[in-house]
């Protein structure tokens, strides 16, 4: 393929229709059990790809939980379930598993949705078939209206759906979300198919739907915001200690941690080193009500990092298998830095000339690491065994393995002048 055809854009030259309800209404969220009975009877009996979503309340709860899922389908029409009244949804899982599930930005959602029990058989991805295709923006609002010349109100994204009761114009919004989404899969399936890319997507598509869960991250609290300001490991107890601290509280008032104690005020006494209680208060992002409530527990993890032995204090850094960071490789590792400036420059030119973002033909850590350290053998064999390794898919493999293979041995630069 030396190049790909433009993506559709079917909605480019159509005035803009604005959805503001569901063409059968909005529907109330359903809580009981013969309620959930009821729609699994018409699921079955629907037609064609199931649009699913659902709804958390990141930066307002300490979970990751879904608090509304929308489903819709042929001969079903739109449902709204609330998960709190019923957690499990395996029922409905189990009559859509041989169905097409429609998601945008599949990843986001696939956790929560198992574990209500709700896990996809196959899976179209309209975000990443936009970008597939092609499509700069990529958003949910944003395709939907470029492609089928609608427009999607997308003020309620960020709400607090652990809200009871929802109010309306936030459930009209969630049905919304699926309301057009199988025609928006259909479309994009059409420009995948025109471009050549349609085996492209369904191999990603099943790489989500086969992806194992996230391993949990090793020290979690090395993600503060601001940690890199810190010199000393005496401070990076203070974070971890604080942020223990707040973690167990964020995780028994089911609250957000950064709601119970902000980054910033982490770092800062960290920082500060407070000998006092007092002089914790002192410190002005300490001066909240809450946080007078919470001194002794916020100045006793203080404490217990000022007592930990010098073995306890944690390291500086973690020990990691992964390349440092490749600012530092033209001094360390040049012959490294020019392999790396090669298959970027490689893969640059091929991310333009197929229109597919250069991070969704290989990952660019995968690339990092090949260039660190590439196999001894810089064949193209070699080189596909150790993407196919890193999980890149087939036809990533296809795509990348040459030109990366060449790029293990990029030109020598040219003598200069005497």
């Amino acid at each position: 393929m030396s190049s790909a055809p433009e993506p559709a854009q079917q909605g480019e030259d159509a005035p803009d229709i604005v959805l503001l309800a569901p063409r059968d209404g909005t529907p109330r969220p359903l809580t009981t059990t013969a309620e959930l009975a009821e729609l699994c009877r018409l699921l079955a009996a629907g037609t064609g790809p199931v649009a699913i979503d659902a709804e958390r309340a990141s930066g307002y709860r300490y979970s990751q939980r879904a608090y509304l899922v929308q489903i819709r389908r042929e001969g079903a029409g739109t449902a709204l379930i609330d998960p709190i009244e019923l957690p499990d949804l395996s029922r409905v899982g189990a009559v859509l598993l041989d169905t097409e599930w429609v998601l945008h930005a599949a990843s986001q959602d696939l956790p929560c949705l198992a574990e209500v029990g709700m896990r996809p058989g196959r899976l179209f991805d309209t975000e990443l078939a936009g970008r597939l295709a092609g499509f700069e923006r990529v958003g949910l609002g944003a395709i939907v209206t470029r492609v089928l010349g609608l427009h999607l109100e997308k003020g309620h994204s960020a709400a607090d759906w652990s809200t009871r009761p929802l109010p309306g114009e936030w459930l009209t919004y969630a049905a919304l979300d699926v309301e057009v989404l199988v025609e928006l899969r259909d479309a994009l399936d059409a420009a995948l198919t025109a471009q050549g890319k349609r085996d492209w997507a369904a191999q990603e598509f099943a790489a989500l739907v086969d992806a194992a869960p996230a391993a949990p991250r090793v020290d979690p609290w090395r993600r503060t915001s601001g940690i890199h300001k810190l010199r000393s490991r005496r401070q990076l107890a203070a974070v971890r200690e604080l942020w223990g601290a707040r973690d167990e509280i964020a995780r028994r008032r089911d609250i957000a941690p950064g709601r119970i104690l902000p980054d910033a005020a982490v770092i800062a006494a960290a920082t500060a080193e407070p000998k006092t209680a007092a002089d914790l208060l002192d410190i002005r992002v300490f001066g909240g009500r809450a946080n007078k409530r919470l001194v002794d527990t916020w100045f006793g993890a203080l404490e217990r990092a000022r007592a930990l032995p010098s073995e306890e204090l944690p390291p500086i850094s973690l020990i990691s298998d992964a390349p440092p960071p490749p600012s530092r490789w033209v001094d360390r590792e040049p012959e490294a830095a020019a392999r790396l400036s090669a298959a970027r420059a490689g893969l640059a030119a091929l991310s333009e000339n197929l229109q597919v973002p250069v991070e969704n033909l290989l990952t660019p850590d995968l690339v990092r690491r090949l260039a660190w350290e590439p196999p001894a053998d810089h064949s193209e064999r070699s080189v596909a065994a150790v993407l196919s390794g890193g999980g890149a898919r087939p036809w990533q493999i296809e795509l990348t393995a040459a030109l990366l293979s060449a790029a293990l041995d990029p030109p020598a630069p040219a003598a200069a002048d005497s």
